[in-house]
């Protein structure tokens, strides 16, 4: 037993990366095709079909194959019109443009978990009307550049103490939900965003080494860590699950650290303290995805993207539950009301992370381009993200995915 509870901080710190996301996932994988897990089974013969079809959509989408990485900056473009470089175009320092669009980011990102199929908003400056990730974007736009997040309550800033003291009404009316707009996880938006300010302000060594306390600190803390003006992938994700970690919500700790978005699944030994446990860090992936080009854009070469896992969010695992790769052993259970924690849904995730990295070599193959030129990063944009979303739009009505999943607006 003392043995164990020695052992318990090492096996912590060693889920907190993006090797064990992969190793895992793939340990998953590995399960599947030996037909031992409890609500999938595998079909890798499926997967060819599906690689066709994300080529084929990376090729409408992006006829020049110029595919941007997949992250938040996306999906501030709306109506032809790029905002959130718009919004920070007007930022002549280079170090406060970097700063803010940290801010810009870190917020948007952890606003960013599904919103519903039922909600929408209304762009007033634009004329659009959107739901999804790109409803959220661009809300979480309009309220940073309305001063929500800032101290004065004027400057597109994000500032620390103006974040703790966000609440419900503020994510509500910034999102324009209600009883007849309704926004998943509203509280749990509100309660992410509360903890993000107190996380910041209470590292200022991190979050204010040229400023008061802000997320967009961050940007100086990676900085100051690159070597030659390069800096790992790797790196942005420590620095995220450092720093960030205490904000997740403390569903698993282990030796007195929160994992996170980590999981329990029964067969994932590990001969350690970490048995049982299966690490995915979706939305601390998808941060640091969306952190690399705020810093190529200050100069900085950002090195070995595909460091980083695929994101195991719906978009991505529907595609593999629409093409048949992945198979329900219940069909029901799609219907069902499955939880973040459940067996069905921490399969169905670790299987997309695995399947991610196999379809990946197949798509680049068909498009005659190296892992070099077309990183996993460009494969999920062009992509099976944009595949997923596809086949949701062409055999659902409401656009959702295939199997219904309850999330509090932290995980998905």
């Amino acid at each position: 037993m003392a043995f164990a509870q020695l052992d318990a901080p090492r096996a912590a710190r060693s889920l907190l990366t993006a090797s064990a996301v992969r190793e895992r996932a793939g340990r998953m994988l590995d399960l599947g095709l030996d037909g031992r897990l409890a609500a999938f089974t595998v079909d890798m013969d499926r997967l060819p079909a599906a690689a066709d079809l994300v080529v084929e959509v990376i090729r409408a989408n992006y006829p020049s194959l110029d595919v941007p990485f997949h992250a938040r900056w996306r999906h501030f473009v709306a109506g032809g019109r790029d905002l959130g470089r718009e919004a920070l175009g007007a930022i002549a320092d280079p170090a406060e443009r970097g700063r803010t669009a940290f801010d810009l980011a870190i917020v948007s990102v952890l606003l960013d978990a599904g919103a519903g199929m039922g909600w929408r908003y209304r762009d007033a400056a634009t004329g659009l009307d959107m739901s999804k990730s790109e409803g959220l974007a661009v809300a979480s736009l309009r309220m940073a550049e309305a001063g929500a997040f800032a101290d004065d309550g004027r400057s597109l800033r994000v500032d620390a103490a103006r974040l703790a003291a966000i609440g419900p009404a503020d994510i509500a009316r910034g999102f324009q939900a209600g009883d007849d707009n309704p926004l998943v996880g509203v509280d749990g938006r509100a309660q992410l965003l509360s903890r993000l300010g107190q996380a910041a302000a209470a590292n200022p060594a991190v979050f204010g080494m040229n400023d008061t306390p802000r997320p967009g600190g961050l940007f100086d803390h990676l900085v100051a860590r690159a070597e030659a003006g390069r800096l790992p992938a790797s790196a942005i994700l420590a620095a995220v699950l450092a720093h960030l970690g205490p904000i997740w919500p403390s569903r698993i700790t282990l030796g007195g650290i929160a994992l996170g978005d980590t999981w329990r699944h029964p067969l994932m030994t590990a001969g350690d303290a970490s048995d049982g446990l299966i690490p995915f860090h979706k939305l601390s992936q998808w941060l640091s995805y969306s952190l690399i080009e705020p810093l190529e854009w200050s100069g900085l070469a950002v090195t070995g993207i595909d460091g980083l896992t695929g994101l195991p969010e719906y978009r991505n695992g529907g595609l593999f539950v629409d093409m048949g790769v992945l198979g329900l052993r219940d069909p029901a259970a799609a219907e069902a009301a499955n939880t973040v924690d459940s067996t069905l849904v921490v399969e169905w995730r670790g299987l997309t992370v695995a399947l991610l990295d196999r379809i990946a070599p197949l798509v680049r193959e068909r498009l005659g381009l190296a892992a070099e030129a077309f990183p996993l990063a460009r494969v999920l944009e062009g992509g099976t993200w944009s595949a997923g979303r596809r086949l949701a739009r062409e055999k659902r009505s409401d656009g959702g995915p295939p199997i219904r999943v309850v999330s509090d607006g932290t995980v998905f």
